[in-house]
């Protein structure tokens, strides 16, 4: 093989992760499984779509070795064959909102309460978490959190929080996350508390950014 041939075929095997990525259910299906392993029927029911048609995006995706199933019992249960598939989409997000004008306002219309939004960088948010000066809680179901959470943070998921108000504290701020910017559990769960009378805000990370700024995550 010459080089022109060798450079064609890399260029070539490049272009499966690009086919692969080519639709948005499979990024959402990615983002999905950077929160911990999934079955195909709770993939199917969290995108809305049918179980047939979510196998079919799934083997798109382990074609490109993007994802791996396993066989549980009767169902079949996916992941990503590693963190780094989680960082590309952290990535690939970030290259859109750079660089297109139409995800720039979409976005925008989706963080509609910029006020809603903790202003603290990272590092000072987990620092005044390890404190206790604020109070972080992990939104998403308690599986994801078991999978990979912030540091220091509680998991009281979503449809637990009203039940769990009593043993969150009224003196300090509580900073909510979820599954990265486009999750919306997160603001439900800020607007719940502060009509409770709590000082309550988010931070549009998850885990995925976490990862993608190099910081370490808890299991």
């Amino acid at each position: 093989m010459n080089e022109r041939d060798l450079k064609s075929e890399l260029y070539e095997q490049m272009a499966r992760i690009g086919q692969a990525l080519a639709s948005p259910k499979r990024l959402e299906l990615l983002e999905m499984l950077a929160q911990g392993e999934k079955p195909v029927e709770g993939l199917a029911r969290q995108l809305g779509i049918d179980m047939r048609l979510t196998s079919a995006h799934l083997k798109v995706l382990r074609e490109a070795r993007l994802v791996e199933g396993r066989r549980d019992g009767k169902f079949m249960v996916y992941r990503l064959t590693g963190a780094d598939v989680a960082v590309l989409g952290v990535q690939l997000r970030a290259v859109a909102e750079a660089h297109l004008l139409e995800f720039q306002s979409a976005f925008a219309r989706l963080v509609a309460s910029p006020a809603q939004l903790a202003p603290t960088d990272r590092k000072t948010l987990m620092t005044q978490a390890r404190r206790g000066e604020v109070v972080v809680i992990d939104v998403r179901p308690a599986s994801e959190y078991a999978s990979a959470h912030l540091p220091h943070a509680r998991s009281v998921p979503l449809d637990e929080l009203r039940q769990r108000l009593a043993a969150l504290p009224r003196d300090r701020e509580i900073v909510a996350y979820c599954r990265g910017p486009f999750c919306l559990m997160s603001d439900e769960a800020v607007k719940i508390l502060q009509a409770e009378g709590f000082q309550a805000r988010k931070i549009l990370d998850g885990v995925s950014e976490w990862r993608a700024a190099g910081l370490a995550v808890a299991a």
